[in-house]
């Protein structure tokens, strides 16, 4: 295994301290990483700050190119940074390898955007242009459940609009954040990039940090709210994409056998540890019992097992806090449910659990309440439309919901009535760099990809102009 090193100021340097990190598939150590300290990120910060002028001042054409640079890096890169990912974060490699190459996609489109200056009048009386201009440091907060896809959904954007960058990894996935780093650090001036570690000590300090001029979070919606409060006192820019709770509606006309497999992958990817994933499915009576059926089939077939094994379909949970955590949620739909599938921890070593399915459960049981962020999946009966809308819509969540029916005209006025960022028909899951992305009600604040993303890492200027 590689030696892991922090980036400050252009160059690899070791932590003021280590921490192991573990394989979720062995609960074994897969390295020694560095972990930086107070002084660290401020050496970082500093290093960005003294690095922004320049930066900014380059043209776009040239940060575009270097972006696109990077994606090449990636993509020359993927196998090394799948196989580490496998490692430290549990997927299968199948699933680590496309992670890699989404986030080289990610890096390769946003390069090719554009931050036009507009003008909005150019008359007799005045002339006015709308620029946009840089913020200076942005501080990005990668959570452990896809550490490099959730990294190219901040670091390109915000490279490209001129910001310079510390990026602090989760503590539990930090190594091919870490490798991607010394990847592409000779691909960027000192200073642009810089990458730290912490065991979840230095996040307050990043946001408190008055040198820094933006956090982009991704984690939990109770995270979220700390950053926010904290990031309050410089009024820093923030972008937040939390937690969801959400809920799939599976209307009358459905074909079960059709559908179940995209509502399958649409909850369970990743063991469920997708923030977007399905926590709630809303199945109509008449086709309730064949769609239950239907997903145990499935659930019964899938490979449970280490990532690295040939033919795996899922996972570990990533590590033993919500391992225990999804435990728990086990416990509820014991005494709130009927469970079909799955049910139990694997006896083995890893925080392996079944994927589970439970029926015959209702609102007001924690399984369906919060977000249990694991294979374990909530199916509730409903009969009609419009109580199911407001059923689903009853929560301060807002991030994702799809709905899923034969007649699309009749989906599509379901889906509009849903409270989310995003609501899919007859699918989920589906993104891309092209399509902007964010939360509503306590899922999140702001937006990312596309346009309207990168717009986000930069400050409106309007120059008004007298014509007299």
């Amino acid at each position: 295994m590689s030696e892991f090193n922090l980036l400050i100021d252009g160059k690899m340097v070791p932590g003021d301290q280590t921490m192991a990190v573990l394989n979720p598939a062995t609960e074994e150590i897969v390295a020694q990483c560095p972990r930086a300290s107070k002084n660290q990120l401020d050496t970082a910060v500093a290093a960005a700050k003294a690095a922004f002028p320049a930066w900014a001042a380059t043209p776009i054409e040239e940060r575009r190119r270097l972006v696109g640079k990077m994606a090449d890096v990636i993509e020359a890169n993927t196998n090394e940074l799948a196989r580490l990912l496998t490692s430290e974060q549990g997927k299968p490699l199948a699933d680590a390898t496309g992670e890699v190459m989404g986030m080289a996609a990610f890096f390769r489109y946003l390069s090719s955007l554009d931050l036009p200056m507009k003008v909005i009048e150019d008359s007799g009386d005045r002339r006015v242009e709308a620029h946009r201009r840089p913020l200076g440091v942005i501080g990005a907060i990668i959570p452990w459940n896809y550490p490099l896809l959730i990294l190219s959904f901040k670091l390109p954007s915000a490279l490209l609009a001129g910001n310079t960058l510390v990026v602090k990894p989760a503590p539990t996935t930090p190594l091919a954040t870490l490798k991607f780093a010394e990847l592409v650090k000779d691909v960027l001036p000192k200073g642009v990039l810089n990458v730290i570690t912490d065991a979840n000590d230095l996040g307050d300090f990043m946001t408190k940090h008055p040198d820094i001029r933006k956090i982009s979070f991704t984690g939990s919606t109770a995270t979220g709210q700390k950053v926010m409060a904290s990031a309050a006192a410089t009024l820093k820019r923030i972008t937040l994409e939390l937690g969801g709770n959400d809920a799939s509606i599976v209307l009358d006309d459905v074909d079960p056998k059709k559908v179940a497999p995209g509502i399958f992958e649409g909850a369970f990817q990743n063991s469920g540890q997708v923030c977007l994933a399905i926590k709630r499915l809303y199945v109509h009576e008449s086709v309730y019992d064949e769609i239950c059926n239907e997903l145990v089939a499935i659930a019964k077939n899938t490979v449970v097992d280490d990532g690295s094994k040939q033919g795996t379909k899922l996972g570990p949970l990533q590590n033993k806090m919500q391992y225990e955590k999804v435990k728990g949620f086990l416990e509820d739909a014991r005494k709130n449910g009927n469970i079909i599938a799955g049910g139990s921890a694997m006896d083995r070593p890893g925080y392996f659990i079944e994927p589970t399915l439970v029926r015959d459960i209702k609102e007001g049981s924690k399984l369906v309440d919060e977000e249990q962020f694991g294979p374990v999946l909530p199916i509730i009966k409903f009969s009609d439309n419009d109580d199911v809308i407001r059923r689903a819509n009853a929560t301060n969540y807002g991030l994702g919901a799809s709905v899923w029916s034969s007649d699309v005209a009749r989906a599509h006025k379901v889906a509009s009535q849903i409270e989310a960022g995003t609501v899919w028909i007859n699918k989920h899951l589906d993104m891309a760099p092209h399509i902007p992305f964010g939360g509503a009600k306590q899922s999140g604040i702001g937006t990312e990809f596309a346009e309207e993303g990168l717009a986000e890492f930069t400050q409106l200027q309007i120059i008004n102009e007298a014509r007299t």
